[in-house]
């Protein structure tokens, strides 16, 4: 879910100075393997995956096809899917390396996309459309972009015959845009981790931002992410007849527990990756938050400062758990005192806290026995936020500063969830690299006319190969 890759930095877009001026216009002449790219690039993009009426196992069969043409093995790769879910499968293809010290690298991404109606949309959702500079598609930026790359880069390897150090391994799976689906990325790891065991993983999440006035202003590298946890509240009464009311009613009961849920702030606290946020990201500006930022980095309990910073929403979410209504379900007639009220509580739990841990702090905060509390699911790992380490930290700054000169690289922490939380909770540290930079709505990404620049997927591809490379090699 790249959307929301940017979770902190878009308070920052304006403030910081213009870097690197975007090119508009038509992109011209596309070099030899550029065309090769994008060729195999529309080609997945126009193979429907979205969960009403897609279908990833033929979009994964497409890519295979590609990748033995290029003459990867076909014992290199393996197809998968399960039987209750045969339109869900996904592909994960094992590329070795020539050394028997250093270990595998993974390249993960996900090629099922979010819903989209044709009567919605300008254009023909699945139809690669170019227009003032933009590619136009679903899926475009979330994630066959960077899945794309991946089979790319490993199709470039083999027509090259070029043989890294590191066993280069690549999951693209399907299910992670709908949390109750088939997931692809948690069944491997949950029944496959030895396919796709590595030292670490490189992930959607990060990504760049321009101002909106064709500047790239930022470029981040998600380092972390808090955990995904919904829970039901449910309260029940007799009911009986509307007009005898009686004090205890379901209905206002859910709405007290739900008012005090509101009212809980969760306390602020730190890691390492959101403390180098805050401080880098906050010497950057030269504003009142700015300097708020970098007292959080400093001590996270200076009360004027959070002050500042918690006026933004993602900044105050980067800072904390959070926990908000956001469904309701209750009664069953106008004219009957109601009987069983459900509500659900979405929660982004803090890295290093544990969806129990959050259920006994509602269950305390709520203060009512009578309102029942449990997991709507309670099949997720753990995130778990990997260490900021300058092998790899380093090489994606260094590339950055040749293909994005002038722009600053951020560590972030995602307030939302990608499939990091599969891979990372099997032990494989999960990084979401920098690459396609959006502009500030977003580029319809989850909503209508996703879009992105055309320079900017050439000039995110090429960075990528480049970063799969250097890593290969470490």
């Amino acid at each position: 879910m790249i959307a929301r890759f940017l979770a902190g930095v878009a308070a920052l877009s304006l403030a910081i100075p213009a870097a690197a001026q975007v090119p508009t216009g038509q992109m011209g002449k596309l070099r030899p393997d550029q065309i090769q790219f994008f060729d195999l690039y529309k080609e997945l993009v126009e193979t429907d995956t979205s969960p009403d009426n897609g279908n990833c196992t033929v979009a994964a069969a497409q890519l295979a096809t590609r990748l033995e043409a290029a003459g990867i093995p076909k014992d290199w790769i393996t197809q998968f899917s399960v039987p209750e879910h045969p339109k869900d499968g996904g592909i994960v293809v094992v590329y070795p390396g020539t050394s028997k010290t250093l270990k595998p690298m993974l390249l993960l991404g996900h090629i099922d996309v979010v819903n989209a109606k044709r009567s919605d949309w300008a254009r023909d959702p699945f139809k690669v459309v170019e227009e003032n500079g933009y590619y136009y598609a679903r899926g475009i930026v979330d994630d066959k972009f960077m899945s794309s790359v991946w089979a790319d880069t490993l199709i470039r390897f083999a027509k090259d015959k070029y043989k890294p150090a590191r066993t280069v391994k690549m999951a693209l799976t399907c299910g992670e845009e709908t949390d109750t689906a088939f997931n692809g990325a948690q069944y491997l790891a949950a029944n496959k981790l030895p396919l796709i065991d590595a030292e670490f993983a490189l992930n959607e999440g990060g990504g760049g931002r321009t101002d909106g006035k064709g500047h790239l202003v930022v470029q981040t590298i998600q380092v972390g992410e808090k955990v995904y946890q919904d829970y039901t509240l449910t309260t029940t009464n007799p009911g009986g007849h509307s007009s005898q009311p009686v004090p205890q009613n379901a209905i206002y009961e859910m709405a007290d527990a739900i008012e005090k849920v509101r009212a809980h702030e969760f306390p602020a606290e730190l890691n390492d990756t959101t403390r180098a946020f805050f401080a880098k990201a906050g010497a950057m500006r030269s504003d009142e938050l700015g300097k708020a930022m970098v007292a959080i980095s400093k001590n996270v309990n200076d009360k004027a400062a959070l002050a500042i910073v918690d006026q933004d929403k993602a900044m105050h979410s980067m800072l904390r758990t959070t926990c908000v209504a956001t469904t309701i379900d209750g009664g069953h007639a106008v004219n009957a005192l109601p009987q069983h009220v459900d509500a659900n509580i979405n929660c982004r739990i803090f890295p290093g806290h544990t969806p129990a841990e959050i259920k006994d702090t509602l269950t305390k905060v709520i203060g009512n026995p009578a309102v029942e509390i449990a997991y709507r699911r309670d099949d997720k790992p753990l995130a778990k936020a990997p260490p900021l380490d300058p092998r790899l930290i380093g090489p994606m700054e260094q590339l950055a500063a040749k293909y994005y000169p002038g722009v600053p690289v951020v560590p972030s922490m995602s307030t939302g969830a990608t499939d990091g939380v599969y891979t990372s909770g099997a032990g494989i540290p999960t990084y979401g690299v920098p690459s396609l930079w959006v502009d500030p709505d977003g580029n319809g990404t989850h909503g209508l006319n996703e879009r992105v620049e055309v320079k900017a997927v050439y000039t995110a591809r090429d960075y990528l190969f480049d970063l799969v490379k250097e890593l290969a090699n470490k």
